[in-house]
């Protein structure tokens, strides 16, 4: 667990998700919460964004990882490209304005209630990343092949036209 937690950018991915998560719960968030406008473009543009992914990799060549050269770089380098991968990424901010109001009690502390969601989601992002590349160590022959890389270009791209499709008839 250490090993892969340290060789690949999980800790700047669950770092980066705290400051997404910071951000959310500032204005932009009250701007969406207030604005039925500003909340359906935004919804729009996700589920515009995600349809384009799932396009877009339903038509990509499967993905041959045995072809990808290593990428060796130092525990800070994959820290901030996984830090910037998060900060760059839409898809958090809208998980973050969506999903947590839901869970904040209006009559109890918001800043405790935030704090503990975004601890607990930012631990969640370490331990499920790590799973999976255990597992992905483990499923590394069958990846590897066309077959499995092409299975993965489809689950990604429906999974991504899913999400799109139902961003876009989701209600406020």
């Amino acid at each position: 667990f250490r090993r892969v937690l340290f060789r690949s950018g999980i800790l700047g991915i669950a770092v980066g998700a705290l400051v997404v998560a910071a951000i959310s719960a500032t204005s932009l968030g009250v701007l969406l919460a207030t604005s039925a406008l500003a909340f359906t473009v935004l919804k729009l543009v996700g589920a515009t964004y995600l349809l384009y992914l799932g396009v877009r990799l339903w038509r990509a060549p499967p993905f041959r990882f045995a072809d990808q050269p290593a990428h060796a770089a130092t525990f800070g380098r994959r820290f901030l490209e996984g830090l910037s991968l998060q900060l760059t990424n839409p898809k958090a901010i809208f998980f973050f304005l969506s999903v947590f109001p839901q869970f904040i009690d209006l009559e109890a502390n918001y800043s405790i209630q935030f704090a503990a969601l975004v601890l607990t989601y930012s631990g969640l992002v370490l331990v499920i990343h790590c799973t999976y590349a255990l597992f992905a160590r483990r499923a590394k022959h069958w990846l590897t092949s066309e077959r499995g890389g092409g299975a993965v270009n489809r689950a990604a791209s429906a999974t991504f036209v899913v999400f799109g499709a139902m961003l876009a008839m989701a209600h406020r």
